[in-house]
């Protein structure tokens, strides 16, 4: 659905965008991760045929941005960071407004507004003028307005910038929906956990280059160099901590807060042995698990030596 070919945009001496490789298939959704002015939202411009590059060659459904930008951009959502409203027009009329602008059919106009309205939760602030929208509503009327022509792929930028908590949970849960009706989906962020859950691939961006790109599950065993389990037992915590640190699989192990920390060494993938030690010496287990690789941390580990 969309694949750019050594994908390169430069701004006088600043290259933005520099020889970027990407392929993503008609269902995925690619979490964009990277600091602002990494180059997410030129390589977007770029595939929404609003910006040129300067070298390299990139393809949406198929069609290449530089000879078939007038079908791709009927086949593509973009939603900007920011985006402008009209003041006199009610919610209703400014999806008209857009459906119109889109040539859908008079007769089938209402329709497809109300119906987009209800993907997004919005049909109760249907008659609400725009301009009184909170900044999380506005977000969601956006998505509505780039889905009006039922695009086969959203190019999302930053659409949880600037939101409050409940409303970065409302536009995340939007997005998972999203991911359902099978569209291709880039969604960019600054913000690491917002993505954790929605996105099926991850590409990480650093001053232009991909340096990271792959399905979640990929990245995080990637950024995973060892194994750390986390284990709580009743009483006796030193002793339970001085046995598994006295066990093969473990090469490091200290005590957090109550919370037994035991690193396994850098081979060991196997650690069904741990817990029948502790609850055969006697020690009762209350809490046994393996601490989770979450974006932020994947994105630390693989970057780490990148960004100077």
């Amino acid at each position: 659905m969309i694949e750019t070919h050594n994908l390169t945009k430069r701004y006088g001496n600043l290259i933005a965008v520099n020889h970027l490789n990407l392929r993503l298939e008609e269902g995925d959704v690619f979490g964009f991760i990277g600091p602002n002015g990494s180059g997410k939202t030129t390589t977007m411009r770029m595939l929404a045929t609003l910006l040129s590059p300067d070298y390299g060659e990139a393809y949406v459904c198929g069609k290449s941005i530089y000879t078939h930008a007038q079908e791709i951009r009927r086949l593509v959502g973009y939603m900007p960071d920011f985006f402008g409203v009209y003041d006199d027009m009610t919610v209703i009329e400014y999806l008209e407004f857009f459906a119109a602008s889109y040539r859908i059919d008079s007769h089938a106009r209402r329709k497809v507004c109300e119906e987009k309205l209800e993907l997004v939760d919005m049909t109760f602030k249907r008659d609400a003028m725009v301009n009184q929208l909170s900044r999380g509503q506005t977000q969601r009327i956006g998505l509505a307005r780039v889905l009006l022509h039922e695009p086969q792929v959203l190019l999302l930028d930053e659409p949880a910038s600037g939101l409050d908590p409940r409303a970065r949970i409302e536009i995340r849960n939007l997005l998972k929906r999203l991911g359902e009706l099978h569209k291709t989906v880039i969604v960019s962020s600054h913000i690491l956990p917002e993505l954790a859950d929605v996105c099926t691939r991850v590409g990480m961006i650093e001053k232009g280059e991909l340096i990271v790109d792959g399905y979640v599950d990929e990245v995080m065993r990637k950024a995973r160099q060892r194994i750390l389990l986390q284990i709580r037992v009743k009483d006796k915590l030193d002793q339970a901590a001085a046995l598994l640190e006295s066990h093969d699989t473990t090469d490091q192990v200290s005590i957090v807060k109550g919370t037994i920390h035991a690193q396994l060494k850098a081979e060991v993938e196997d650690y069904s042995e741990l817990p029948s030690l502790l609850i055969s010496s006697g020690y009762k287990v209350v809490m046994f698990r393996e601490e989770e690789v979450n974006l932020e941390t994947a994105f630390m580990e693989l970057t780490k030596g990148k960004q100077q």
